[in-house]
């Protein structure tokens, strides 16, 4: 049996991973804040910005497997959030919070909750986290979302460190999927210029068609996946591939 995990499964890039290891009969799991309609793989409702229903979700997930049935597993840190697009000094203290918990300390929990439960497992393992070019480029207007994107790489980094020394251990990549036509684009080509100076670059990519489809790197994130191109501890740009 394969299985994928994934987070945010339910919207954009998630939905199209989800909706693509599925078509390549994979169980999936999917973890969101909201419900597909007439979907066939197993949903679980949670809110992964609180700590308790973010480790019951993983819970819940591997109380439904079987790992000796398990070839292979992956886990998608895919679920995140742009936040209040402003300044500093100009945002709400509780949406950093949120921001940032959904970003980065969701990631690190569910990750946890993965290599604990799949200790010892002889199945191949691997955790992708979706990242962004704003890790390493600093966009004024989005702070809190480059600095916790940041943190998703340097997640990656160390869990490849560390599972490098088990045997059979995790393998973990960070992917840059590029500019993708979501519902977060679509907030951030409503987002005032004195809020966000780069707007004009984003309607343009939009009005010249310059987008990626999510299907398009949901079938990228699976052939990185499935036809072992994962160097472990890798940060891979889809649009340099």
């Amino acid at each position: 049996m394969d299985i994928l995990i994934i987070t945010g499964g339910s919207k954009g890039i998630g939905k199209a991973l989800a909706q693509k290891y599925h078509s390549e009969n994979y169980t999936v799991f999917s973890i969101a804040r909201s419900e597909l309609k007439n979907c066939n793989y197993t949903q679980i409702t949670a809110d992964l910005t609180q700590l308790d229903a973010t480790v019951n979700a993983m819970h819940t997930v591997f109380s439904q497997i079987d790992a000796s049935t398990v070839a292979r597993i992956t886990l998608i840190n895919n679920a995140g959030t742009l936040g209040t697009i402003n300044t500093l000094g100009n945002l709400d203290p509780e949406n950093i919070s949120q921001s940032i918990q959904l970003n980065t300390t969701t990631p690190l929990i569910v990750s946890n909750e993965f290599i604990r439960f799949t200790k010892g497992w002889k199945a191949n393992k691997q955790i992708i986290n979706i990242s962004s070019g704003a890790a390493t480029n600093p966009y004024q207007g989005w702070s809190v979302y480059c600095t916790s994107k940041a943190a998703l790489d340097m997640t990656t980094k160390v869990i490849a460190a560390e599972q490098s020394e088990i045997e059979n251990g995790v393998k973990c990549v960070a992917i840059y999927p590029g500019v993708v036509d979501t519902h977060m684009q679509t907030a951030i080509r409503k987002t005032p210029e004195s809020n966000f100076k780069n707007v004009q670059r984003f309607i343009d990519l939009k009005d010249h068609n310059e987008l990626y489809a999510p299907s398009f790197v949901a079938d990228s994130i699976y052939t990185i996946d499935t036809k072992n191109q994962l160097e472990n501890g890798a940060i891979v740009d889809i649009r340099k591939l």
